[in-house]
C-alpha cells in the first residue's frame, strides 16, 4: 500500500468543506502514511474566556482529520471509514493565540480496522498539547 494516489494538498485544494473547513483547518504537509494539518486561532474557537484557551472539541477535529488522511495516504486512495474509537490524552491547554498542529499517522492496516496514533502541539513538537490513539472500520473492507 502506498500513498502515491491520493493527494492530501490537491484534497484540501479543492474547495475542502464540511466541520473541518467550518473550523478553518489547512493542509500543512504529509508523507506515505501520515499527514500534518494546522487549526489556527480564532477567538470563536476559544473554549474558555477568561484564559484564551482553545475547546478540545476543534482539536480532536484536527485529529480525526489528521488520522484519517494517514489512513487514505497508506492506502493510497480514499476510501469512506468510520472513526471506530479515537482516544485523546490531553497533556495541557494550547497557548492562546497559536496555531494547532495535528500529525496523525496510519501504522497498520487489516482487512477491516486501520490503527493511528499522533500528536498536537503549538509549535513545539517536545512540548505537546495532546497524544490520540485509534481505529477506523471500513464495513466494505480496506483490503
Amino acid at each position: 500500500m502506498s500513498g502515491i494516489g491520493f493527494d492530501a494538498q490537491r484534497f484540501f485544494g479543492s474547495g475542502f468543506g464540511g466541520h473541518g473547513g467550518a473550523l478553518g483547518i489547512a493542509y500543512r504537509s504529509h508523507g506515505p502514511e501520515w499527514a500534518e494539518l494546522e487549526l489556527p486561532y480564532r477567538e470563536e474557537l476559544i473554549g474558555d474566556p477568561e484564559s484564551g484557551v482553545l475547546a478540545s472539541g476543534p482539536i480532536l477535529a484536527l485529529m480525526d482529520m489528521a488520522t484519517s488522511i494517514g489512513i487514505w495516504l497508506k492506502l493510497g486512495v480514499f476510501h469512506a471509514h468510520a472513526t471506530l474509537d479515537l482516544r485523546v490524552d490531553y497533556l495541557r491547554g494550547a497557548r492562546p493565540g497559536s496555531t494547532v498542529i495535528g500529525r496523525g499517522e496510519c501504522y497498520r492496516i487489516t482487512r477491516s480496522i486501520a490503527f493511528v496514533r499522533g500528536q498536537a502541539h503549538d509549535g513545539d513538537p517536545d512540548d505537546p498539547i495532546a497524544h490520540v490513539a485509534g481505529t477506523y472500520m471500513s464495513i466494505g473492507g480496506y483490503k
